[in-house]
């Protein structure tokens, strides 16, 4: 007799054995079949999308840049002011090359605004297009030329800064070529700032001796972490931000032993003014030399807690850079 049939409704038996690789990787295909397409359709749209609008974005920069071109070449003034904060704000290389015809106008405050609006240009092109606003007639556009060369972070804007420290009369602009000479991270600019700290306090010029403290320990930060930026005191802040680690800069550089001497001076002269004080400390830290043990140790005690807590961490700085045999 031959076999029963298979009623419609039930369900048919299948081999039950391990389904071969093939048949698996069929299954497998059919399921990518089905998906993969979706999945490079949606892939290709979301890059579609990104295209599009990273040239939207392209195209209206660029309509921008071209509307600034024209303000800065024939606006009015606050046309061009405007301008130039603007391209400052985008913070990118192309932008800051169409503020450079700003930087010869006729306007002192043009230029001025200028100055902060070219610092995205690769660092020794800035520093060239910057240097010369050091020599320009009105104080203001030379203070902000000052800022600006040390914005760059460039060690070449040093020399420009250094010659123009000694000839300024401005102290303003003076000041400005102080502070910036520490961004710079530039070692030639030491003995220059070791100088104007080794003159006698005078209230006029407490916030040049202030920053020339400041500028000391900057540039021997830089040289030891790399790390340009300053906070103190930084025991106030997550651990994270604490620089306590690194060599005595003392050995590397010899100039730095001379600015421990004139710091340690600074810090212990009662006659300094207090963030004076504490920036020397700070500077004494960042060198990490041995030789500030014994004036720190003195100012660990100070009845200023921020002197206090910077002349701890400077002591912690100079454990940490000359560990114990």
């Amino acid at each position: 007799m031959g076999t029963n049939p298979v009623h419609p409704l039930e369900p048919r038996r299948v081999n039950q054995s391990k389904p071969s690789v093939t048949t698996r990787s069929a299954k497998t295909y059919g399921l990518f079949g089905r998906v993969l397409p979706i999945f490079l359709f949606r892939g290709s749209f979301a890059f579609a999308s990104l295209l599009t609008s990273l040239f939207l974005i392209a195209s209206s920069q660029a309509q921008d840049l071209v509307s600034f071109d024209a303000d800065i070449r024939a606006g009015t003034t606050e046309q061009k002011r405007d301008a130039l904060f603007r391209i400052r704000n985008l913070r990118s290389e192309i932008a800051s090359r169409a503020a450079i015809p700003a930087l010869s106008d006729p306007e002192p405050i043009i230029r001025a605004t200028a100055a902060g609006a070219v610092t995205h240009l690769p660092k020794p092109e800035a520093v060239a297009v910057l240097a010369p606003l050091l020599n320009d007639k009105d104080a203001f556009v030379r203070k902000e030329g000052a800022y600006a060369l040390g914005s760059t972070e460039s060690p070449d804007a040093a020399g420009p800064l250094i010659e123009f420290l000694h000839r300024e009369k401005d102290l303003e602009a003076k000041g400005a070529a102080v502070v910036a000479l520490g961004q710079t991270g530039n070692r030639s600019a030491v003995e220059s700032l070791i100088l104007l700290l080794k003159r006698k306090p005078h209230e006029d010029e407490e916030f040049l001796r202030r920053s020339a403290a400041r500028s000391i320990g900057q540039i021997a930060q830089i040289n030891r972490t790399g790390n340009i930026r300053v906070v103190t005191p930084q025991s106030f802040l997550p651990e994270k931000f604490k620089e306590l680690t690194g060599d005595d800069m003392t050995t590397q550089f010899p100039v730095l032993s001379s600015a421990v001497v004139t710091l340690g001076s600074v810090l212990q002269n009662k006659r300094e003014a207090d963030d004076t004080r504490r920036e020397a400390a700070f500077g004494l830290g960042a060198i990490a030399s041995r030789d500030a043990i014994a004036v720190l140790e003195v100012s660990r005690n100070s009845p200023d807690p921020y002197l206090a807590e910077i002349a701890l961490e400077a002591l912690a700085k100079i454990a940490s850079a000359n560990p114990v045999n």
